[in-house]
């Protein structure tokens, strides 16, 4: 086990306690103990669907292998794992854990204005729900937790400014429509704008997909002789962006900034990379945080741990350079 792995576990271990501390050490009113199992009042065993995107690509991968490992750490709840292509695969995927009586959903969207509506009715319906990186468009769920999206805008958007002298001509790739991508790419074009000399010659979406990305930038470079850089905001687009690039022969004097801390571009940005100088954070293990929170919550009685639950979480992202890259390469990682 990682270091990263053994320090989220700590984390969730503590998180565990201490939302079963709050309660004062007495059973809470929604469980109660059975042989050393944790049980509903009506004492029939808590159950919670986990409703994720498909792994279609590595960061989705990295979502579905952290579900599975958190999910193991409570053995005494009934976990139904979904994993769905397109919106409307994930509706009718929530619609189905809602008809096979779940207690809580952790939701991960694919996007989010498709699935806020379902969302909502099932929070209606009495249905604890625990909302994962790509918020709904309303104020729906009992907790969000999300990576500092706004933050990963900015800070990667600096580093291209400051990279370039201020100076330069730009590609921007946009993700799936989600409050992930608005934030990132608004707080990114607010940097860009800004800064007079960069000038943003293509925007265009790649939808966190390394094939789509591909595409979408073979356009772009019949189009542009001269481009200095490429937001990419994702390291699967960024794979895809780096194809494109080698494929036409413009894979020099050119970089790439992706995002998500996937282990092979970290890898290549502590090894002095020149396609890769630099790239950010963003774990698919806040899935695993989400898998906890529902467990604990329900555990310790939803009505009096709300009370002391965080509403919203936010994890913080951080720049990767080749000066702190060991730190966040982990090369037994799914991801």
């Amino acid at each position: 086990m990682s270091i990263l792995r053994a320090a989220l576990w700590a984390t969730l271990a503590t998180l565990a306690v201490a939302m079963v501390g709050c309660q004062g050490g007495s059973e809470s009113s929604g469980t109660s103990g059975t042989g050393g199992r944790t049980v509903a009042k009506d004492g029939k065993r808590f159950k919670v669907g986990v409703s994720i995107p498909a792994a279609d690509h590595g960061w989705t991968a990295g979502v579905k292998w952290w579900a599975d490992q958190a999910t193991k750490l409570h053995p005494d709840i009934d976990w139904i794992i979904e994993d769905a292509k397109e919106p409307g695969e994930q509706i009718s995927d929530l619609e189905n854990l809602q008809s096979q009586r779940v207690d809580a959903l952790v939701i991960l969207a694919t996007e989010s204005e498709p699935i806020t509506p379902i969302a909502e009715k099932l929070k209606e319906a009495g249905i604890l729900i625990i909302s994962v990186d790509r918020g709904f468009t309303k104020p729906v769920a009992d907790v969000f937790i999300e990576g500092d999206n706004k933050a990963f805008g900015r800070k990667s958007a600096q580093y291209i400014v400051e990279k370039l002298g201020g100076q330069g001509k730009i590609v921007v790739l946009e993700g799936i429509p989600s409050t992930v991508n608005t934030d990132r790419v608004n707080a990114a074009m607010e940097v860009f704008k800004a800064n007079p000399g960069i000038q943003i010659v293509a925007k265009d979406t790649g939808m966190w997909n390394r094939e789509k990305a591909e595409k979408v930038m073979q356009n772009i470079l019949v189009s542009h002789p001269q481009i200095d850089a490429i937001w990419a905001s994702d390291d699967d687009m960024a794979l895809g962006v780096e194809n494109a690039l080698r494929a036409a022969g413009r894979d020099k004097n050119i970089w790439i900034l992706g995002g998500a801390g996937m282990k092979d571009i970290v890898k290549r940005v502590m090894d002095g990379d020149p396609l890769y100088p630099a790239d950010i954070t963003y774990p698919p293990s806040m899935i695993a945080v989400g898998v906890q929170m529902a467990a604990s919550i329900l555990e310790s009685g939803r009505e009096k741990a709300l009370q002391f639950m965080p509403r919203h979480l936010m994890i913080d992202v951080e720049l990767i350079t080749p000066e702190n890259a060991k730190d966040y390469y982990f090369p037994d990682s799914v991801y």
